[in-house]
């Protein structure tokens, strides 16, 4: 005699294919997770046209038990949740199980960073490049200026691509940033990026002379683009090249990287997770807290290394 619970679920792939226009590949993904599910319910001696909220909750915990990510136990939930609302919608059932089951909680990844000695090597390998006089050097010094502004300020790649060309004349240590919001917030520069600023500014009115043509841009680092400013497309190829001419994995570097490296460097050192918040722009206390790992990480190397009675353990091993 046929199982019902399969006849049950080729009526739901039906449905899915001819009502919902489910693509081939979902349905066989929702053939294959119902499958699963069917086959857990009949260890427990379960039909599956009648499994309750927690036979449903124990399979759960049996994908999570088995080092199931929560994506893909969210996945599974998701067909169960759509198999049983079927099942009810048809009169098959009296209720719907999963109306009561929770969607597991997807663990916050953390951002890509990059190590204090791998920033080193990139912005050296940038000035090792830019001090070449050779042709092209405005574009090398350009480069330079603009790591060192993004390692120093941590600014979005879209703010610091779009930097007005009256920064060249400001002469204080802090630079006003135009944010998320049309909001501004004031961050410092360190001494190298108001150098490497001024090294590419002096170039830039160099050749502007050269040419006996006025520097009319309005842009800081002006480009042939739709808006007038280098494309942070371009500069993130550029700075893959860079990373590879510096011995570093290109794959793992990119604009957004060194944001992440300057607010994790911050931390690292002993800055406040509020500054932080303030020097990224983020609105919101818990954006910034991703970053949270690394004063834990820093936290217990002092509560290890300043502690009394963690002085003492160690004297005792």
């Amino acid at each position: 005699m046929r199982d019902t619970g399969r006849i049950h679920t080729e009526a739901f792939l039906e449905m899915m294919s001819a009502e919902r226009g489910a693509a081939a590949n979902t349905l066989q993904s929702y053939q294959r997770d119902l499958d699963d599910l069917f086959s857990f319910l009949q260890d427990r001696s379960v039909r599956l046209i009648e499994a309750r909220s927690e036979d449903l909750s124990a399979y759960l915990a049996n994908l999570s038990k088995k080092g199931f990510a929560a994506t893909s136990q969210a996945r599974r939930l998701s067909a169960m949740r759509q198999f049983y609302k079927f099942l009810y919608a048809e009169g098959l059932r009296g209720d719907d199980p999963t109306g009561i089951l929770d969607a597991p909680k997807k663990a916050r990844a953390l951002p890509k960073t990059m190590g204090i000695d791998e920033v080193s090597r990139l912005l050296g390998q940038a000035e090792d490049e830019a001090a070449s006089p050779a042709p092209g050097q405005l574009q090398r010094l350009r480069m330079l200026a603009l790591l060192e502004l993004l390692y120093a300020t941590g600014m979005r790649v879209s703010e610091l691509v779009s930097l007005p060309a009256r920064v060249l004349d400001q002469e204080g240590r802090f630079l006003l940033i135009r944010g998320k919001g049309n909001k501004e917030r004031l961050v410092p520069l360190s001494q190298s990026a108001v150098a490497a600023l001024r090294a590419y500014g002096r170039k830039r009115a160099e050749e502007s002379a050269l040419e006996a043509r006025p520097d009319e841009s309005p842009w800081l680092f002006p480009a042939d683009s739709k808006e007038g400013y280098l494309p942070r497309q371009v500069f993130a190829r550029n700075l893959k090249d860079l990373a590879i001419r510096a011995g570093l994995t290109p794959s793992l570097i990119s604009p957004h990287v060194m944001r992440h490296a300057f607010a994790s460097h911050l931390l690292q050192n002993g800055a406040d997770l509020r500054v932080v918040q303030e020097l990224l722009g983020h609105s919101d206390i818990s954006t910034t807290q991703i970053y949270t790992h690394v004063l834990e990480e820093r936290l217990q190397q002092l509560v290890q290394t300043h502690h009394p009675l963690a002085k003492q353990a160690k004297k005792q091993e």
